[in-house]
């Protein structure tokens, strides 16, 4: 393998009840919406995504209403995106799905999460073909390789998150994948979810730092 996987339990990255209702994450992604801002997004990008009103509440250490995401995906979407690739989507990404399908600004090295009629199989993907075809021509990337064949692809910018079907938890929740091909890493998560909030918390992290 070119790089090791690391795995984080719950305990790891602090994150408690995997987000499965709508409404979980809904709230959650306001409170993911108003953090990026406060923390990742930079002069252009907040021009593009604040009104005036918004630009000077923020100014002003004032709170900003922000919805990064999309609208719900219709069940009928959702149905016709699992018959395409042939799954029942876990609890906790259907849930993502009914309350935005897709989302536009993530943290690190991933553009955004695909709605619903994007998703596909990595070895699918035009990206995700090359990265495989790479990967399967340096011996000793085999078990990496059949990862990235069995996984969907949800999310992809310069790095990939990917959700395995094949290795499910107790509570249905597939596990998930941030791979970073610049570096040959895979990290794994319990769940979408999971993954979802690492980056949640990682924007945490530096926020606390500023305010020291």
């Amino acid at each position: 393998m070119i790089g090791m996987s690391e795995t984080t339990e719950p305990g790891d990255n602090g994150v408690a009840a995997v987000l499965t209702t709508p409404q979980a994450w809904r709230d959650f992604l306001e409170q993911y919406s108003k953090l990026y801002v406060k923390v990742r997004a930079d002069e252009e990008e907040l021009d593009e995504l604040l009104d005036e009103d918004q630009l000077e509440a923020l100014d002003q250490d004032g709170q900003v209403e922000l919805w990064l995401g999309e609208a719900p995906a219709r069940e009928e979407a959702l149905a016709a995106a699992e018959e395409r690739l042939g799954v029942r989507f876990p609890p906790g990404l259907r849930g993502f799905f009914l309350a935005s399908d897709g989302w536009k600004r993530l943290d690190d090295h991933v553009d955004g999460a695909h709605p619903c009629g994007r998703v596909r199989w990595m070895r699918d993907s035009e990206a995700g073909s090359r990265v495989i075809e790479t990967y399967a021509s340096i011996p000793g990337n085999e078990d990496d390789v059949q990862l990235f064949r069995r996984s969907i692809e949800i999310a992809r910018g310069e790095d990939f998150w990917l959700l395995d079907p094949t290795d499910a938890g107790p509570d249905g929740e597939w596990a998930a994948y941030e791979f970073a091909p610049k570096y040959g890493d895979t990290t794994k998560h319990p769940s979408f979810s999971a993954l979802f909030r690492s980056g949640y918390e990682s924007m945490e992290e530096d926020a606390d730092e500023d305010m020291d």
